[in-house]
This record gives structure tokens, C-alpha cells and sequence, in this order.
């Protein structure tokens, strides 16, 4: 059903009430005094966000950057794809995901294999259900099955971030010697939101003691190093960043009207006519579209990068290498042409060399000039890796057949065609 004209014209009236009540016209100021004091950014006297040399807001003329020689001549991406949380009849509660290796140029041998790992969340604990590693597929692909820890009311979230995390860096473990020139996770360098549970609830990090995230941590740790001491470079590619630490922290020092702190970072980058700003009617036609626009890095040791900090813990793993070098580092890159800004992060033994930190940020600008959008090798490994809405109602059904039991259908899954 749709809205009729009379329901149209009431909200574009209340729209104009509250864009009379909003001006933007000081934020430019706002930003860049945020901006300066990144230099370095302190939080109770602990410097969290500085640079890694002299702070720069940059351009690249797209068509230039688009046609540049590439520092990597071939690059591979790594992503995870979930079914989602699915509740049983039986008190099953279970998630499955699939990590996939992508290489531009293709190799079919390489795209073929799949680390898939399967959680399981029963309401009686008396049950196993956890297993080893296993193959199949002609020993191409290999699946596990892990029992999730009773979490009550966190047990969705448990459940799948487990089995994410677990079938992402298993995966890259697993493929990391193919790995020569460059590799780019779809997604933050760490397992952030494993960091954020001892942290965020008292319960949740009790609750998930026993499901030994660790672990999981600890196989991005030995990942790190492996590409560290072979002389490889790897890279986050953050496609939706949602951090506020940078916002949040800068909040009591200058005012932070941004929803969160790619937000902020929008506000430095993007390149507006002021002239049409002024006149025009649609505010997107303000926008300059001929330069891709980027910072310079910055190292991070604040919220859920402390724990991989100098200072932090890791979580109590063993780090085998200085623990400066497990450090995220970061710089944002904003495409004017689909008005989305980019987070890339690498550890800090990666762009303390000035040569590599530049040859990584023309690799990219370069990928997302020519993608218009992300890297070739990343969305490669998106597409297989994800779990398609016709492929989970499959699934589920096939687990129905399996456990004798219906799955537990939600009205959010009926609508958006997820379920059948």
C-alpha cells in the first residue's frame, strides 16, 4: 500500500519544520578542530589516536589513480558469509558460516575451498555436539561443529559471532601460504565485538568465558605474524564503519554533532562547490566527483584496539613478535561518487614503512577508483562466501528434515523473504 498524496506533502512539511531547526554551517569549523587534535588524541592522559607522520587530508584525480601502475599484481580477499541465528522447536539454537579465499586474477582451485563451521547452542547442556576439523569436498573444503556455551539472552550473538570468527580466520590460516603480495579481510583487522564482550556486560564476558574466544583471537594474532615475518603485507577493508570512539572521546573538547566517526571523517573529506551549495535544491549536486579523497594513517590504541595496544593484553595470548607491531593502524577513503566512506586498517608493522604504507594506499585507491566500490579481490570473496536468501531456506529446511523439528519462523523472516 502506498502513501497517499496527503500523507506525502505532511512529511515533507515536517521535514521543513525540522530543517529549520538544523544548521550545518558551523561544522566545517567543527571538523577542523576535531581534526587537529588528532594530534595526538588523548583520553585520561593515554595518548589512543595519533599519526604516523605529518596528519594530511589528500586527493587522487580518479581517472589518474583508476590508470596508475598497481604496486601488487595480484591481491586476495577473505570474507565470511552466515546463515543467521536459527531457533529450533527442540531448543536447538544454531548458525553456520562459510569462509571463502578470493584471488584477482582467479584461481578456480583456491575460490573452490570453503572453511565452513557450524555453532550450536542447546538448551539442554547435558548434550555434545562440538567436533574437529573434518574435510570434504575431495578434501578442497573442511567443516566444524563447535557448541556454544548456554549464554541466555546473549545466545544469538554468541552464537553467531563464534561461528564467524572462527570460519574467517580458520580459513586464512589455512590459505595463508598462497597469500604472496597482499591480502584484504572483508572487514576490521581484529575480531572486534569478541573484544567488546569482556567489556560491554559483566554476564556476557562470564557467560562466553568457557567459550574460549580466544582461541579465535589467537588465530588473527598467529595471522598477523605469519604475514609479518614473511614480508606480507595485510589489510582490513572496512566497507560499513561504525566505530564512535574518535566522536565519543572527542566530545568534552569540541562539539560532535556526527552520528559516529566515519561520519566526522565524511565532513573532512568531501569537496563541495559553495556556490551551488547555496543555490542548489538537491544538496548532492554541491558535490565535486573528480578526486577520490583519503587521510593519512593514524595508529589507534583506544576502545576495542586497546587490547591489541602496547598496553593492552590481548586477551592473554602470547604475542611472539614487539607488541607495537600487533597495533591497528587506520586511514578512511571517501568516494565522492557513491558518497561512502571506506576505514582500511593494517597492523602497525606493516605501514611503519613509509614505502609499503604508500604502496597499500595506491593499491587501493586504484581498486576503488576502477570497483567503484571495493577491491576486486573483496568483492570476489563476497560473493562467495554469502549464503543467498533462496540458499537459507534451503538449509533450514534441510535441518528440519535432520532434527525432526521446525524451525522457529519469525515475521521479520516471513517478510523479507528469508523463510518460506
Amino acid at each position: 500500500m502506498t502513501l497517499d498524496p496527503i500523507h506525502v506533502d505532511t512529511i515533507a512539511r515536517i521535514a521543513a519544520s525540522i530543517a529549520g531547526t538544523v544548521d550545518d554551517s558551523d561544522h566545517d569549523d567543527h571538523a577542523d578542530r576535531a581534526w587537529g587534535l588528532l594530534d595526538p588524541l588523548r583520553e585520561d592522559g593515554r595518548i589512543v589516536v595519533e599519526p604516523l607522520a605529518e596528519p594530511a587530508l589528500r586527493a587522487a584525480a580518479i581517472d589518474d589513480v583508476a590508470l596508475a601502475d598497481r604496486p601488487f599484481e595480484t591481491t586476495h580477499g577473505l570474507d565470511a558469509g552466515t546463515l543467521n541465528p536459527t531457533g529450533f522447536k527442540n531448543g536447538l539454537l544454531l548458525d553456520v558460516a562459510q569462509a571463502a579465499m578470493a584471488s584477482a586474477p582467479t584461481d578456480l582451485d583456491l575460490h573452490r575451498s570453503r572453511s565452513m563451521v557450524a555453532t550450536v547452542h542447546a538448551s539442554d547442556a547435558t548434550r555434545e555436539y562440538g567436533e574437529e576439523w573434518r574435510n570434504y569436498d575431495e578434501g578442497y573444503s573442511r567443516r566444524k561443529v563447535l557448541q556454544v556455551p548456554a549464554v541466555s539472552e546473549f545466545a544469538d550473538e554468541v552464537t553467531h559471532e563464534l561461528a564467524l570468527y572462527l570460519a574467517e580466520s580458520s580459513h586464512a590460516l589455512e590459505h595463508a601460504e598462497q597469500v604472496e603480495e597482499l591480502l584484504l579481510l572483508d572487514g576490521p583487522l581484529y575480531p572486534k565485538r569478541l573484544f567488546n564482550w569482556e567489556s560491554r556486560d559483566p554476564a556476557l564476558a562470564e557467560a562466553t568465558k568457557e567459550a574460549a574466544p580466544q582461541a579465535i583471537v589467537e588465530n588473527y594474532v598467529r595471522l598477523v605474524e605469519q604475514f609479518v615475518e614473511r614480508g606480507v603485507p595485510i589489510a582490513g577493508f572496512v566497507k560499513n564503519p561504525t566505530s564512535r570512539f574518535i566522536v565519543r572521546t572527542l566530545s568534552d573538547r569540541v562539539p560532535t554533532p556526527w552520528t559516529d566517526d566515519a561520519a566526522l571523517f565524511t565532513r573532512l573529506l568531501e569537496q563541495r562547490d559553495d556556490a551551488l551549495d547555496e543555490s542548489a535544491d538537491d544538496p548532492s549536486a554541491a558535490r565535486e566527483e573528480s578526486d577520490l579523497t583519503f587521510t593519512s594513517w593514524f595508529r589507534s590504541r583506544g576502545s576495542s584496539d586497546e587490547p591489541m595496544s602496547v598496553d593492552g593484553d590481548a586477551m592473554g595470548i602470547e604475542r611472539r613478535l614487539e607488541p607495537e607491531c600487533y597495533e591497528v593502524t587506520f586511514c578512511y577513503l571517501y568516494d565522492p561518487r557513491t558518497d561512502v566512506t571506506y576505514k582500511i586498517e593494517a597492523p602497525y608493522a606493516v605501514t611503519r614503512d613509509p614505502e609499503t604504507r604508500e604502496a597499500l594506499t595506491t593499491q587501493l585507491l586504484s581498486e576503488v577508483a576502477t570497483e567503484r566500490g571495493p577491491p576486486e579481490a573483496i568483492g570476489k570473496a563476497d560473493e562467495l562466501a554469502k549464503i543467498g536468501a533462496g540458499e537459507k531456506a534451503a538449509i533450514r529446511r534441510k535441518f528440519e528434515e535432520t532434527f525432526g523439528s521446525e524451525s522457529r519462523s519469525t515475521y521479520d523472516g516471513l517478510r523479507w523473504g528469508e523463510e518460506e
